[in-house]
C-alpha cells in the first residue's frame, strides 16, 4: 500500500516542532480523512473501472483537498507534488494505467489532478 504524504509530513512536524512547521495536527487529520475516503473509493471501483468512475474519484479527492488547503493553507510545491504522486500511485496500485487514462481524456499525464486543484 502506498504511504500517505501526511505520514511523511507528520514525521517532519515532529522533527521541526521547536522551530515551527506548517503541518498542524488539524491539517494532517483533515488530509488523512480526504485520502482515506479516496483510497476506499478507488478500492471499491473493481478490477476494470471506466474512465468516468476513476476521474470522478480523482475529482472528489482533489476538491476535498482544495477545501483542506482553503482552511489550513499549507499545500505548497512539495505538498502538491506529494499529493499528485499519491493520487496517481493509489490508482496504479489498483490497476489503472494513469498515463493511458490521461491520454484518453486529454489530460497532462503528470498531473491528472490539475484540472480541479487549487493548491
Amino acid at each position: 500500500m502506498t504511504i500517505r504524504p501526511s505520514a511523511a509530513w507528520r514525521a517532519a512536524a515532529a522533527r521541526y516542532a521547536a522551530t515551527g512547521t506548517p503541518y498542524t495536527p488539524q491539517l494532517l487529520a483533515a488530509t488523512d480523512v480526504a485520502l482515506g475516503v479516496y483510497e476506499t473509493e478507488v478500492a471499491g471501483l473493481g478490477s476494470a473501472p471506466g474512465d468516468e468512475e476513476v476521474l470522478a474519484a480523482v475529482r472528489r479527492v482533489v476538491l476535498a483537498l482544495n477545501a483542506v488547503d482553503g482552511e489550513h493553507g499549507a499545500y505548497c510545491t512539495v505538498e502538491r507534488e506529494d499529493l499528485c504522486e499519491y493520487i496517481d500511485a493509489v490508482l496504479a496500485e489498483h490497476g489503472v494505467d494513469v498515463a493511458a487514462l490521461a491520454g484518453r481524456n486529454g489530460m497532462d499525464g503528470d498531473d491528472i489532478a490539475g484540472e480541479w486543484r487549487d493548491w
